[in-house]
């Protein structure tokens, strides 16, 4: 399965790409991070996003878009930057047809480390671990798109393992 992970912002929005099945290596596709100045006008910021998006999904040709999910913060002028970029996302993927898994900082965190509470250096760490890195990727953005897209691989087989039950046991009870 390939998975495109998307840690939204209007600065800076990471994307990372992984390749990967349950029980086998994780391979790294491309990561990269899309920046944009914050003294442009916020609708040029957006099309520079949802271009880079756009970009990403005809080159990868990804199975799934992991999104981070939208939390409140405290700052919420940062919240609607995240929330406007994530839209582009999901439009960007829903527009292919590419199903889309939303993920919370926390989930990604305890898929990927063990720990719902992780720092973004036990993250980094993680990843360059599990995608057998000699550097971390860097800056945190990056890291956190690579460990949606993990997140999103290792979930998304338990997922399936259990719509597939589920449509069995439904399918056995006719």
């Amino acid at each position: 399965m390939r998975v495109l992970g998307v840690d939204p912002g209007l600065t800076r929005c990471g994307l990372g790409v992984v390749d990967g099945q349950v029980g086998r290596q994780l391979q790294l596709i491309d990561v990269d991070v899309v920046r944009t100045g914050p003294d442009a006008h916020v609708a040029l910021r957006l099309c520079r996003m949802a271009a880079a998006m756009e970009e990403w999904l005809d080159t990868h040709s990804p199975d799934l878009v992991a999104v981070e999910r939208v939390f409140a913060q405290h700052n919420v002028k940062t919240v609607m930057g995240t929330a406007q970029v994530s839209g582009l996302a999901l439009v960007a993927a829903a527009r292919r047809g590419i199903p889309v898994a939303l993920h919370t900082p926390s989930e990604v965190k305890a898929a990927v480390t063990g720990n719902g509470r992780a720092d973004k250096a036990q993250v980094a760490s993680m990843v360059t671990r599990l995608l057998k890195l000699s550097t971390r990727p860097s800056p945190a953005d990056a890291a956190d798109a690579l460990a949606l897209a993990i997140c999103a691989v290792w979930r998304g087989a338990a997922s399936q393992r259990l719509e597939d039950a589920l449509a069995k046991a439904s399918g056995g009870s006719r």
